[in-house]
């Protein structure tokens, strides 16, 4: 299997079905953890140097901070719903429990914090959506914590591709501090099939093609983008859900697009 997989695993005695942490991944700034709890079932979490954004993928839970405590939230019970969730954002030193109401899916989402902003909760009407890309490349897009909203370093989003169509498309990377023109930002894609038995392909690869590698990507996988275009395909038949997490050393979004592909953008817009 690629390195660049991580796939699902069987809960733990915590709940825990993925981990990804700079050190496995071989970089520097996003962490990302996964948890499937039953009802009933308590995860606690001590204060730690990174920020945190908890975003209830499916289920209800009550989610409580130092400070704050938010009380039966969440109302998806699968992602293919294709309602904005319930998020927590989690200062660094400022842990967390999250108690499981119904059996819950959790994503912890991780980055380098300063201790900047106050815990909050994000609720369903604080996420932006809109739609990218038209004809085979369109598809949904939840902004959950786009850098217009505050953090120190977390940029979270989930997307939403119809059966047959490709998403992060036109390709496009986000590896060289290169401002204003693009942004170093490392990224995990974590995938959600429908049906859960089918697959989507990714391709992450470098202009020098140092790194090209074509991954055929499962159920609940999660993908390391350290750096390279990262295209998405979901095939005829099957629906695809990712949530990605990005973080770099500056909270910005700026990329560039395969130039050998732009030129599709264009064409789609302009309805041919």
């Amino acid at each position: 299997m690629s390195r660049l997989i991580v796939p699902g695993q069987m809960p733990d005695e915590e709940g825990n079905i993925v981990r990804v942490t700079p050190q496995s991944a071989g970089w520097m700034h996003v962490g990302f953890e996964v948890y499937s709890l039953q009802k009933g079932q308590t995860l606690k979490k001590a204060a730690g140097d990174q920020e945190a954004c908890i975003v209830l993928l499916t289920g209800k839970a009550n989610v409580t901070t130092k400070h704050e405590k938010w009380n039966n939230i969440g109302q998806r019970m699968s992602v293919f719903e294709k309602i904005p969730p319930y998020s927590v954002y989690v200062p660094p030193e400022e842990g967390y429990e999250v108690e499981a109401l119904t059996d819950l899916e959790i994503a912890v989402c991780l980055a380098p914090g300063k201790g900047t902003h106050p815990a909050r909760l994000i609720a369903p009407e604080d996420v932006g959506i809109e739609t990218r890309g038209a004809g085979n490349i369109e598809r949904k897009i939840h902004n959950i914590l786009p850098e217009q909203k505050p953090a120190d370093s977390l940029l979270v989003v989930e997307v939403f591709t119809p059966e047959g169509n490709w998403s992060s498309y036109p390709p496009h990377k986000h590896d060289q501090d290169n401002l204003p023109h693009e942004s170093y930002l490392e990224e995990t894609y974590y995938h959600k099939v429908n049906p859960g038995h089918g697959f989507a392909v990714q391709r992450v690869y470098t202009d020098d093609r140092s790194l090209d590698e074509t991954l055929i990507v499962k159920n609940g996988d999660t993908v390391l983008v350290p750096k390279g275009y990262h295209p998405v395909s979901a095939p005829p038949g099957y629906e695809l859900y990712y949530l990605n997490v990005m973080a770099g050393p500056v909270r910005t979004w700026r990329f560039r697009n395969d130039p050998d592909h732009e030129w599709v953008m264009d064409r789609k817009l302009a309805g041919k």
